[in-house]
């Protein structure tokens, strides 16, 4: 999460003498008066629970769609009952009801008095919070808890109005822990054994920040929730509006029992056997992140494959990029969704998965330029399917996007993705345009062999930063091993419009 924390030395600073009082710890200051802070009191929940309980808190409202699941409100306090295998779904009973029930893993945090189990929480690095901050409707104050690279520290990131400028900004402090995380503070003065408590304390008084905190930042996103069980019947789901077509088979807008949104793929009859399909597609299901395309269910009955995908409602970003042609896309936003693909790679990465067919078709967009890598997978399956031959395969292999080396030797690999990746930079700063333009699939492979790589796009609504097209090239090397990480690429996205301050504003 580069450019979190301040240049500082890394290291929790050991606490001057101390004395307790409801949750508070107050410091004597150098002029040995003790500061006074009144803290407001904090809500407990009285119900008896089980000490090694673990205790989960809703972060979205939730109606059962099978009568084994369990409802539930924004806010609501369910102990987890039994160890799941499934990632998915956790048994759980409800503190207020008593009742037992399946509810679904991403809808809550663990309440463990830890900042990640705070509502305020999100896992995500300083852009994406200074994104999510600066949306339209957002008083000022509206705050985020995230992580810093270093776990000692976390940031507090919140939204302030500069009068002078009249512009909306977002600043950053940062919220140390003590040894052991036994206590939380931003001020070393003042230092609280519950995060709760700071939350609670700086909710009524700025005390050095740049404003009192006003809420926690409203989750403009809620994720779908995945299909209990993978393989579904065609029957529980409804074909609507035709989205489009691509290499793998046409996509649908679609209903899950006449309540649920998403998206529907029919692959193309012949493209797959069911036994690969289904063996790939089991992998794809476990892949979680939130710039991946999730795999909620398959339907495999009779003719044609249905592959059932969250709806993503602006399709697919080449489209989005062309129809834009840069009235309203900023260079801003094309790093925005750089960041957030090579995020998603980066998890493919972390799993010794590879893409195969990354370009700016197969990335679908969400609202607020989110964006969600697509179809990984599929293209190990169609391109190696036993029924095809393998020159007839060879031939929907998408050259202008492949590595010299895999479209030599046919073998993929996270390297031949990222010099991929480079290729999807060009289509992006260029607003959708063709790579290699002018140039045949025969002479593109002939070219880059020989050592052509395109020139810095200097055409179009945007300009390409000198840095960015560096960055292109090192994509493009010859050496597939001297191509950077997708860890790389998303750090140095990350950082490519933060303004690095000398050091986080402390609040003293």
């Amino acid at each position: 999460m580069g450019g979190c924390c301040s240049k500082e030395k890394d290291s929790p600073l050991k606490p001057p003498p101390q004395q307790q009082v409801d949750g508070i710890i107050y410091r004597n200051s150098n002029n040995h008066h003790q500061v006074q802070v009144a803290v407001p009191p904090v809500t407990h929940f009285t119900s008896i629970i089980a000490p090694d309980a673990v205790v989960v808190r809703a972060l979205y409202d939730y109606e059962k769609r099978n009568s084994d699941e369990l409802s539930f409100r924004k806010g609501d306090r369910m102990i987890l009952t039994q160890d799941s295998e499934n990632q998915d779904w956790w048994l759980a009973t409800h503190t207020e009801t008593n009742e037992e029930g399946y509810i679904p893993s991403n809808y809550v945090l663990k309440d463990d008095g830890r900042p990640e189990s705070h509502e305020a929480w999100f896992d995500l690095p300083r852009r994406e919070a200074d994104k999510l901050l600066l949306l339209p409707g957002n008083p000022q104050g509206t705050f985020v808890v995230r992580p810093c690279s270093n776990p000692l520290f976390y940031a507090l990131s919140m939204r302030d109005h500069v009068k002078l400028k009249q512009m909306w900004v977002v600043k950053h402090y940062k919220i140390r822990t003590m040894d052991n995380h036994k206590g939380y503070y931003i001020n070393p003065k003042i230092t609280f054994s519950r995060f709760e408590d700071l939350i609670s304390h700086y909710t009524h008084q700025a005390d050095g920040l740049c404003c009192v905190l006003a809420q926690p930042c409203p989750r403009v996103y809620k994720p779908p929730v995945a299909f209990r069980e993978m393989i579904q019947p065609k029957a529980a789901f409804q074909l609507k509006e035709k989205l489009g077509a691509g290499s793998f088979g046409e996509v649908y807008s679609g209903k899950w029992n006449r309540s649920v949104d998403v998206a529907i793929k029919l692959m193309k009859p012949g493209a797959m056997t069911k036994e690969a399909f289904l063996a790939e597609a089991r992998v794809m299901h476990k892949l979680h992140h939130n710039n991946l395309l999730p795999l909620l269910a398959v339907c495999v009955e009779k003719e044609g494959i249905y592959i059932v995908t969250e709806f993503m409602s602006n399709g697919a970003l080449l489209d989005v990029l062309r129809n834009d042609e840069g009235h309203t896309i900023t260079l801003d936003n094309i790093v925005d969704m750089a960041a957030q693909v090579a995020s998603g790679m980066e998890a493919l990465e972390a799993q010794n998965y590879c893409h195969r067919d990354l370009r700016a078709a197969n990335i679908l967009v969400g609202d607020n330029y989110l964006v969600k890598v697509a179809d990984f997978g599929l293209a190990k399956i169609v391109y190696n399917n036993d029924d095809q031959k393998a020159e007839n395969a060879a031939t929907k292999f998408p050259i202008k996007w492949t590595a010299p080396e895999a479209a030599e030797t046919k073998l993929f690999n996270i390297k031949s993705d990222v010099w991929s990746f480079g290729i999807l930079l060009y289509e992006m700063v260029t607003m959708g345009r063709l790579p290699y333009p002018g140039m045949d699939h025969r002479t593109v492979l002939n070219e880059v062999r020989r050592g052509y790589r395109m020139s810095k796009p200097d055409f179009g609504p945007l300009q390409c930063p000198e840095d960015l097209y560096q960055t292109m090239l090192k994509c493009w090397d010859k050496d597939p091993e001297s191509r950077p990480t997708f860890t790389h690429l998303r750090e140095y996205f990350d950082d490519f419009t933060v303004s690095i301050e000398d050091a986080y504003r402390e609040a003293h």
